[in-house]
């Protein structure tokens, strides 16, 4: 039996097929993971350089020409205006952190024998970092009969939702319903063109039957029913008629065709990084579709590894002290609230809330005595009074109240020889505690406040308070803002046990130096910006590279010595300026001080990108 070509033609594509679904089942037919090709230093930094070739002076003061160049075929270096693109074979990188962040770059390679027109390859790249796995976007390429397989389905289920009735007045038979109104209900029928108002109950009231009874009667509703079964379907005809639903999320998809080549797509992925994390892996997994059906899974290549360059270890371990003065007498000041008779100096602990200040200063008192560091001199004790009365007599009265108060305390504390010594002071009239009172009270006007306060240029106390009292707002004062003018003051004087001298110097460390040294070591670089600028070091310049500070850093590094880290971070700061022959020049002088700095190059796309660009820059070192 001969077959027809069409049919030979077939098999021929169908066993073509089914070879290529094996070699991906078997790894041979497999997209892979590379790293992307570095970004030149035009994109790496702010501004284009104005000249390819540029004159540096290295550490020990030698003047060179650095130029664009690469190696012809004899291995020679010669001058090149375009540097050809590189692909990246390694399986690992090192990555910037930058504002406690890094960017992950590769390449996602599809090889043109896995582009088939009925096929879609969706590859799904995991991000494995500090023993956490997380997804990323999915890439998805889709072949032109896959897609325009899914197109079909879409159409076909825009066409089953546009069958899906929502407007319930379709469903009535209009025309058998005015034949029903024009034959029996004549008058209802004369009200089609009239547009008065009839409200349900009065068309029931003459006709005997409700329109919504009419309208209902002659509804379809089969018709209604089969619509509404139609709506409930939506869910299981989606799954019918789209095959193969196109997600949202992904990070591609795209329609290929075959002969189109090998397929690169440049992922860029921006990962926030954590305190101690030196490395992440990205690995692709990946399925095979024909319509909604499996072919098979991609088996799991090698991943790519990313180690994390941080700028955090570039500061300096270092710790700051701070002068500490010690004096050894201490002072310590209280206040209590007690009330007084109008003219008396008996204390009265039942008046008022007399015997709760009293005690809240005898707590006080206590904690004060059992501290082990201090031993208690004496207590010195004011009673203040209103500006009521005369001087004369005010200051009588609180030296008569400071002794009170003196006596009830000397007489309720302990009887030994470390008793500390009450002392009664003379404090006559509370002016200052008056005007503040006036200030923050809510009745007076301003007008009000303003005369009072007039009132303390008259230097004569008892001169001023009769003024006072000749003002409409007196009465108010003198009820409601002198009983808080009678407060005893408590001044308690200690001094350090065992110390001679009056003063003590000590160093001891800075802890806030030391909280924004940690916090730079662990990537809250904002907090260590804030914490170090006002100290200006080496940290601090640290600190404002890391949050791209750029010109605060310089300005920082110009106030310190010349050293091989400021230099380093110096060449940082210029290049991200595209400076680059200062930024060359720095790194020459880092280097030059501290060889390792020709290695920590590599690791700053900065540097890196200079070292590309000027590719003799480290046979110079």
């Amino acid at each position: 039996m001969r077959l027809p070509a069409p049919a030979i033609l077939l098999m021929l594509c169908a066993c073509s097929s089914a070879g290529k679904v094996e070699a991906v089942r078997e790894g041979v037919l497999a997209p892979t993971l590379s790293m992307a090709e570095d970004l030149r230093p035009a994109e790496l930094l702010e501004t284009e350089p104005a000249s390819d070739t540029i004159e540096v002076t290295d550490a020990q003061g030698r003047r060179m020409l650095l130029m664009r160049a690469v190696r012809d075929e004899n291995g020679e270096m010669v001058a090149s205006d375009v540097i050809s693109p590189v692909v990246v074979a390694a399986r690992f990188r090192n990555v910037a952190e930058r504002h406690g962040c890094v960017t992950l770059r590769f390449d996602v390679r599809v090889p043109e024998g896995m582009v088939e027109s009925g096929w879609q390859l969706r590859l799904f790249p995991f991000l494995h970092a500090a023993g956490e796995r997380t997804p990323l976007a999915p890439v998805y390429i889709t072949g032109m009969a896959y897609r325009r397989a899914q197109l079909r389905g879409y159409e076909r289920y825009r066409h089953f939702l546009e069958s899906i009735v929502s407007d319930s007045t379709l469903f009535i038979r209009t025309a058998q319903l005015e034949i029903f109104i024009r034959r029996n209900l004549p008058g209802i029928w004369a009200l089609k063109n009239d547009s008065t108002y009839v409200s349900d109950e009065r068309f029931e009231s003459i006709y005997g039957v409700t329109e919504r009874q009419a309208v209902e009667h002659y509804t379809d509703r089969f018709r209604m029913r089969m619509n509404s079964r139609r709506a409930a379907m939506t869910g299981r005809a989606f799954s019918r008629y789209v095959k193969a639903p196109m997600p949202e999320g992904l990070r591609l998809d795209t329609v290929v065709t075959e002969g189109s080549g090998e397929m690169v797509y440049t992922y860029s992925h921006l990962m926030h990084t954590k305190p101690g994390l030196r490395k992440a892996e990205i690995v692709l997994e990946g399925e095979l579709y024909e319509e909604d059906r499996q072919l098979c899974r991609l088996p799991l290549g090698e991943p790519l590894v990313f180690y994390i360059s941080s700028l955090s270890s570039l500061a300096e371990e270092r710790e700051r002290f701070l002068l500490k003065i010690t004096e050894r007498v201490a002072r310590d000041d209280g206040e209590c609230l007690l009330e007084f008779a109008p003219g008396s100096a008996a204390l009265d602990t039942s008046l008022g809330r007399n015997a709760l200040e009293m005690r809240k200063i005898a707590t006080v008192l206590k904690e004060l005595m059992d501290d082990d560091d201090y031993e208690m001199d004496s207590i010195i004790v004011a009673a203040t009074c209103s500006p009521e009365g005369s001087w004369r007599f005010n200051t009588a009265l609180s030296r008569r109240r400071s002794r009170a108060v003196c006596d009830w305390y000397s007489g309720t504390g302990p009887v030994d020889d470390k008793a500390p010594e009450f002392i009664p002071r003379t404090f006559p009239e509370n002016w200052d505690g008056l005007m503040a009172a006036i200030a923050s009270d809510t009745l007076l006007t301003q007008s009000e406040k303003e005369e009072v306060a007039e009132l303390m240029s008259v230097r004569d106390p008892d001169r001023r308070e009769r003024k006072l009292a000749a003002m409409p707002c007196y009465a108010h004062v003198r009820n409601h803002l002198y009983p808080h003018l009678r407060v005893v003051n408590f001044r308690f004087y200690r001094h350090r046990r065992g110390m001679v001298k009056d003063t003590l110097h000590t160093t001891v460390p800075d802890t806030l130096y030391a909280a924004g040294l940690r916090a730079l070591r662990t990537g809250e670089y904002s907090k260590a910006m804030e914490i170090l600028a006002t100290y200006e070091d080496i940290n601090s310049a640290v600190a404002y590279c890391a949050m791209d500070r750029n010109a605060s850093a310089l300005a920082v590094l110009e106030k310190l010595p010349l050293t091989a880290r400021g230099q380093y971070i110096r060449a940082l700061v210029h290049a991200r300026r595209g400076e680059e022959r200062d930024a060359v020049e720095a790194y020459f002088q880092a280097c030059g001080m501290d060889p390792s700095f020709i290695h920590r190059g590599n690791l700053d796309p900065e540097i890196s990108g200079l070292k590309k660009k000027y590719d003799k820059l480290d046979s110079q070192l």
